[in-house]
């Protein structure tokens, strides 16, 4: 897959192209993308994801700071090399770009500079400065630049719609299947081991506390999850604790990630490391004492074994 960062230099094969942010790169982005390889197939052409960098958002509404994001800039990179993309443009969204028309969008953008042979767009596809450009308008443009347009359908799960929205939704709830079985993989948070107050170890259930590499990626909602933990390409198994710790904390909303690692000894501050989240096993709870804990703690680790057996 090739990445590209600018379209100075841009050159595809017979281009069929799809535009969008992909936060999650779910199971209906998925079949946007399968669409877009087939059509790549019939056209004699390559496939280009056309998406951005920073957030649209991050740009248009810098004030509001509820932003949460399902993948990282370098999560999407591995999931599109994943998927089989031939081409991924990651376009610097700034002020000046937000404020194209659609019209332009299309002329500038997709039939100038990427010579577009067909474009593929969802059901839903709003796009250009206040959200103008829909599919009919896309048909009238067609027509003029000569290019096909092609629009997918939903797809649903369980009779259900899936939408990054949703799917951000069931995180904020612990609902860690649901999420999953929407994305179509693992959810996963990438972050550096930061220096706590030890207060596990001396419990017997020594903990690294995790700051997420990325400010804007979600973390869900507070509770005990049973993990997997990949550390210089080993798999651990564990389990995780998602709390509240508003003092010296970088991450979203302020939550506090820490993590047991089952049969892993050694230091483990500055190192990075991926949480892969399997399932939810309790909520966060308070506890009359030390004991109460400890004991609740025994109880957490061996429901989290039991889900992790077959991984």
């Amino acid at each position: 897959m090739k990445i590209h960062y600018s379209l100075d230099d841009f050159k595809a094969q017979n281009p069929v192209v799809t535009i969008g942010t992909f936060d999650g790169l779910h199971k209906g982005h998925q079949l946007v993308v399968e669409q877009l390889k087939e059509l790549a197939k019939e056209q004699n052409g390559e496939t280009v994801i056309f998406t951005f960098y920073p957030h649209p958002r991050i740009v248009t509404s810098p004030d509001k700071a509820n932003l949460r994001l399902l993948t990282t800039k370098n999560e999407k990179i591995k999931l599109f090399e994943k998927f089989g993309v031939d081409h991924l443009v990651i376009y610097p969204f700034n002020k000046e770009f937000s404020e194209l028309s659609y019209a332009e969008f299309v002329k500038e953008i997709l039939v100038d500079k990427m010579g577009t042979r067909c474009l593929v767009v969802g059901y839903d596809h709003r796009f250009g400065k206040n959200r103008e450009g829909g599919y009919e308008y896309l048909q009238k443009c067609a027509e003029n630049y000569n290019f096909i347009v092609h629009k997918t359908d939903a797809l649903s799960v369980e009779a259900e719609k899936v939408s990054s929205t949703k799917i951000r939704a069931a995180l904020e709830a612990g609902d860690i299947k649901r999420a999953n079985q929407y994305l179509g993989y693992q959810f996963t948070l990438h972050g550096t081991v930061v220096k706590g107050e030890q207060l596990g170890r001396k419990l017997g259930f020594p903990t690294a506390n995790i700051e997420a590499s990325d400010k804007y990626k979600i973390i869900p909602g507070y509770g005990v999850y049973a993990v997997l933990i990949e550390i210089n390409g080993t798999e651990f198994k564990g389990m995780l604790n998602i709390g509240t710790r508003p003092t010296f904390n970088n991450n979203a909303d302020n939550r506090s990630i820490e993590v047991n690692i089952f049969d892993f000894s050694g230091d483990m501050y500055g190192k990075t490391i991926t949480l892969i989240f399997v399932d939810k096993i309790r909520e966060e709870q308070k506890f009359n004492g030390v004991d109460a804990l400890v004991e609740q703690l025994k109880v957490d680790k061996k429901v989290a074994q039991e889900i992790l057996i077959n991984y």
